[in-house]
């Protein structure tokens, strides 16, 4: 008959107690944290989200038709709102912009802009020596005016100086200048700067910007009003056609401002003999957008380095510097309406180095030369008109005045008048279209439209996100570890195998038996001492 035998040990009461104390107060705290970090199942969710239709479509209750129809809705819902969200970003990341206009925005006290004038005609005929005509054959293409032609080889012209050339065969502002008066009061050729252009020397009015001249009324007779003598019969004559060959008669006139230096090949106007023109200006002040919306300039860009020559920055400035840097690595030199210290180059190669700079410019970004537009630029617009010069009885007045006979007065003799329409100045800007605070409230239109949600909405369903990740995680690395006893209250039980591992005597049936283990070898051998029953349950 097989024998079970059960060893129960009683602790004492004293003992026992605090062992049950520290235990139960273990489970309830580990109970306690567990409840605590036990995440929200997607259904308790959904009943408390403040997303619309999640709590109808994913909330507790039975599955139906009607939760698969509110599944669809939401799911269409949030298939509409993504697709507006895409176009309202592809929108906003085109950066669009729109220009405002306020015609009747008042000027200060408006100063005058810089007028430069430049004839047409590049040297005087009667200035040219013969060695002038030999060293600039490249560009007038004039025979010698010795009959006995230029000199012979062995004999040289001295070396060319560019600067002293178009000083001294240009045309002089005080032989042109028959008149001048500006807002009333006269004026003289004292009152014009010398500048250098494409088309040699030049002269411009109110140059110097620290004491600009203000314009105190607007209309005729407030402004620049001069009579020039365009000589005519100074122009060189045509014995073969260059590059530089002129067929007009007249001058050439740019309205800018003073801390721009003259363009004047490219943005000047002409102005003809035999006409009295009215140029009536009005400033504008415009005003663009940077990066990302556009290409302008900023005037706290520190990276570009400052235009050598210039004080500040203008289109025109960096497309003369672009042209100069063409031409020094072509020529090795500069061109006199260039800035810098470089060598001028000598006549000889001047039009074919003038004919590199048109090279030089480029329409874009990519091209070889990129002057971006400053973000604030005052420009002048224009409207000419003009009337015919002089009138019958003027031309023998003006050809007993100036003693010249009425052919040549209505040949040479022009009148530029050039003054504010009125000293109010336009204040075109650059504005965004379409900016970020915009972007947001369309987006905040669209959710609350399609699925009733809010930026705390998205915070919600973050959260709930986070939270069951984070148990998942817990879970994965936390590993249970399974305990060898378990104890009830006061009473400890232990399995026979523990028990015979842990007793500190030797089993009988090992050194009897030698077969299989057992604490009780008498129960498997019946016909075994007695006394081993006795000495193995002692043990």
């Amino acid at each position: 008959m097989p024998i079970e035998i059960v060893c129960k040990i009683k602790f004492a009461e004293e003992d026992a107690k605090p062992k049950e104390k520290e235990a139960g107060d273990e489970q309830s705290l580990l109970g306690a944290a567990r409840g605590a970090a036990a995440p929200r199942d997607l259904a308790t969710f959904a009943s408390t989200s403040t997303l619309h239709g999640l709590g109808r479509a994913c909330g507790p209750g039975p599955h139906g038709l009607r939760r698969t129809l509110w599944a669809l809705a939401l799911l269409t819902s949030l298939a509409a709102f993504l697709y507006q969200a895409a176009g309202l970003a592809r929108g906003y990341l085109t950066r669009p912009h729109l220009v405002a206009m306020d015609p009747a925005a008042p000027a200060p006290v408006a100063g005058f802009p810089a007028v430069t004038l430049c004839n047409i005609n590049r040297f005087r005929h009667s200035a040219l020596s013969d060695a002038d005509i030999f060293h600039l054959a490249n560009l007038t293409g004039l025979p010698p005016k010795d009959r006995d032609g230029h000199r012979a080889a062995g004999l040289r012209y001295p070396e060319p100086d560019m600067v002293d050339i178009l000083n001294r065969t240009g045309h002089q502002l005080a032989d042109m200048l028959k008149s001048c008066n500006f807002s009333g009061h006269h004026c003289s050729a004292s009152n014009f700067s010398v500048v250098y252009t494409r088309y040699g020397k030049c002269y411009t009015f109110n140059a110097d910007p620290r004491s600009s001249l203000p314009s105190r009324a607007g209309g005729m007779g407030s402004g620049l009003e001069i009579m020039l003598d365009i000589q005519q019969e100074e122009y060189l004559p045509i014995w073969r056609e260059t590059n530089e060959t002129s067929f007009e008669a007249g001058i050439r006139v740019q309205i800018h401002s003073q801390e721009e230096p003259p363009y004047i090949h490219q943005l000047g106007f002409g102005v003809s003999p035999g006409f009295q023109t009215f140029v009536s200006c009005q400033e504008q002040r415009l005003t663009y957008l940077p990066q990302p919306w556009g290409n302008c300039r900023a005037e706290s860009e520190l990276r570009e380095p400052e235009l050598q020559g210039y004080s500040a920055y203008s289109v025109s400035a960096c497309r003369l510097r672009c042209e100069k840097e063409a031409v020094l690595q072509r020529c090795h030199c500069r061109m006199v309406h260039m800035p810098g210290n470089e060598t001028i180059c000598p006549p000889n190669i001047y039009i074919e180095c003038a004919d590199h700079t048109l090279d030089s410019l480029g329409g874009g970004p990519e091209g070889p030369c990129f002057c971006p537009t400053p973000c604030n630029l005052t420009r002048y617009g224009k409207e000419i008109s003009m009337v015919r010069i002089p009138n019958r009885g003027s031309a023998r007045y003006l050809a007993r005045k100036y003693n010249r006979n009425e052919t040549y007065i209505r040949e040479n003799f022009l009148v530029l008048d050039v003054f504010f329409e009125a000293l109010t100045s336009e204040a075109i800007e650059q504005r965004a279209a379409y900016g970020l605070s915009a972007l947001l409230g369309d987006l905040g239109g669209q959710m609350g439209l399609f699925i009733g949600a809010s930026i705390l909405t998205l915070l919600e369903i973050l959260d709930y996100i986070y939270e069951v990740s984070w148990d998942r995680l817990k879970r994965a690395w936390r590993r249970p570890k399974t305990p060898l006893r378990t104890s009830t209250g006061g009473i400890s039980t232990l399995g026979l195998q523990e028990l015979k591992e842990q007793s500190p005597c030797p089993s009988r049936g090992h050194a009897e038996g030698g077969g299989a283990s057992s604490l009780l070898p008498n129960h498997h051998h019946p016909h075994g001492p007695p006394g081993g029953l006795f000495e193995d349950f002692a043990c």
